[in-house]
């Protein structure tokens, strides 16, 4: 009799369970809805306009901020002349790799004129990542970051900042990037290195003609701020660092680690890195700085 009763409670249970579970979801997760325009735009560094491919006529592009358990689905439309193909970079692709970005591999690239959509979750990861075009080598200007929080109610495994801020670490090209990889096929060498690298599309203070093409970030004295750094450069690995003050590291490519504290953090092509910092230094100008680990082509 007690075994029939556990027998027959079982299923009513599951049941109320999963009911329970379906009734709760929407308040659990959301879908997030983007809209990307790739499109070409006229855009001035070094002294030097040129045309280049842009998500929104943005470089870098816009971010996806997601939660922890949400759908995502983003609408890419291609108005430039070459094919496209958007990757999420470090993102889990859990029962729809058909969404991971890849250009003849997981997709046929998007045509001029034609519109992809990608629908994925954000299943069990909190933290930074980033995306990126994933064909030639439009990711030079076609690249963004992705802001993934935890779910509502959830805080950080570390002390919550005052405020966050994205830095995107790039580089820049006087010349058409596509035409500088052409000519080192044709030559056999690698491609020549950039011109410049960048902090949020700006290669700061020390380039010609940038003195309004720097990065500022403001901050209030005694506060605390989460660095969302990503290395979006070609193939360089890349030094990071704030001018008198250290870094504490608190996740690494979207998994939380346990904190460390340094003055400089080296970050490889493709990788993401929170920080925090505290502005515990007296009120002034402090400059960051991003520079290459080895930036000399072959000889």
């Amino acid at each position: 009799m007690a075994m029939g009763k556990i027998l027959s409670s079982g299923p009513i249970l599951l049941f109320l369970l999963y009911l329970v579970a379906l009734v709760s979801l929407p308040a659990d997760a959301a879908v997030k809805r983007y809209q990307f325009d790739v499109q070409v735009k006229n855009v001035s560094r070094l002294c030097h306009a040129k045309p280049i491919v842009t998500v929104n006529g943005m470089f870098p592009g816009p971010t996806i901020y997601a939660r922890d358990g949400d759908r995502v689905v983003i609408n890419v439309t291609n108005y430039a002349q070459y094919n496209m193909s958007i990757h999420w970079h470090g993102l889990k692709q859990f029962r729809n790799g058909w969404a991971d970005g890849p250009a003849y591999i997981t997709q046929c690239p998007i045509q001029n004129g034609h519109s992809y959509t990608y629908d994925f979750n954000v299943t069990g990861q909190k933290g930074t990542l980033w995306w990126h075009a994933h064909i030639f080598w439009l990711r030079a200007t076609v690249y963004g970051a992705i802001v993934i929080m935890p779910k509502q109610g959830t805080p950080f495994p570390f002390p919550q900042p005052y405020r966050e801020t994205n830095i995107v670490l790039g580089e820049w090209w006087n010349n058409d990037v596509e035409e500088v990889v052409k000519q080192g096929n044709k030559l056999g060498l690698p491609p020549t290195t950039s011109d410049a690298h960048t902090i949020n599309g700006k290669p700061g203070p020390l380039f010609p003609c940038s003195e309004k093409h720097t990065f500022a970030m403001e901050v209030e004295q005694g506060k605390t701020y989460l660095l969302r750094i990503i290395n979006a450069a070609l193939n360089d690995e890349l030094f990071f660092a704030v001018a008198g003050h250290n870094m504490t590291v608190v996740e690494i490519d979207a998994v939380y680690t346990k904190p460390f504290a340094t003055q400089a953090i080296l970050i490889a092509p493709g990788q993401t890195t929170n920080v925090l910092v505290q502005a515990n230094q007296a009120p002034g100008r402090y400059f960051m700085a991003a520079r290459p680990f080895m930036d000399a082509p072959l000889t």
